[in-house]
């Protein structure tokens, strides 16, 4: 899967949508029922309205061509919003393959990706899939092998996820500089 090139950043000012999926039933009296739908780590993706202002003509051919050719291939790509990163400090214990982190107000959902950087103990350090959360503060992983221990960890979340680019413009404000606006939607692929 191709990444979006990331030697321009969008100018402040990003715009981001979230619309669940949601399916709602109303009544003659006016009571609703709401139920989300889908996958459920899908059920909330991101709309991202990004500028990326007073940029060179050659970095804007770039986007473009990197856009038209996603939009030709009807591929999707990766790429991680500006300030979607967060990194949190916590404790952890293993229990089996049963790993319980907590780190204050985690801010996870189940099924969500993070690095976990286990900075002391023995447990090893890598990528997991969030298994399911206790409260806002502690969540569950499950380890690659059995051990018991704890000790200190690192979380980071990226906001990196695919996008596909529904549509962008491009104008030229200034000799030689370009200004492009792209909207961004999450896609959820295996």
């Amino acid at each position: 899967m191709a990444a979006f090139p990331t030697t321009v950043q969008p100018a402040y000012g990003i715009s981001k949508r979230s619309q669940p999926k949601v399916k709602r039933v109303s009544f003659m009296d006016g009571f609703e029922q709401r139920q989300l739908i889908g996958i459920a780590a899908h059920k909330n993706g991101k709309v991202y309205n990004l500028v990326f202002n007073n940029i060179s003509e050659e970095e804007s051919d770039e986007i473009e061509y990197f856009l038209n050719e996603r939009a030709l291939d009807q591929a999707s790509f990766t790429y991680t919003p500006p300030n979607q990163t967060t990194v949190k400090t916590g404790t952890y214990s293993q229990s089996g393959t049963t790993i319980t982190i907590t780190v204050t107000d985690h801010q996870l959902f189940a099924n969500d990706s993070i690095t976990v950087d286990f900075t002391s103990g023995s447990a090893s350090d890598g990528t997991f899939s969030v298994v399911s959360i206790t409260s806002a503060n502690v969540f569950v992983i499950t380890a690659g092998s059995s051990a018991t221990n704890s000790g200190n960890c690192t979380v980071t979340k990226t906001g990196t996820a695919n996008f596909v680019c529904d549509s962008w413009s491009k104008t030229i404000p200034y000799a030689n500089r370009a200004t492009l606006n792209c909207t961004f939607r999450e896609v959820f692929e295996p």
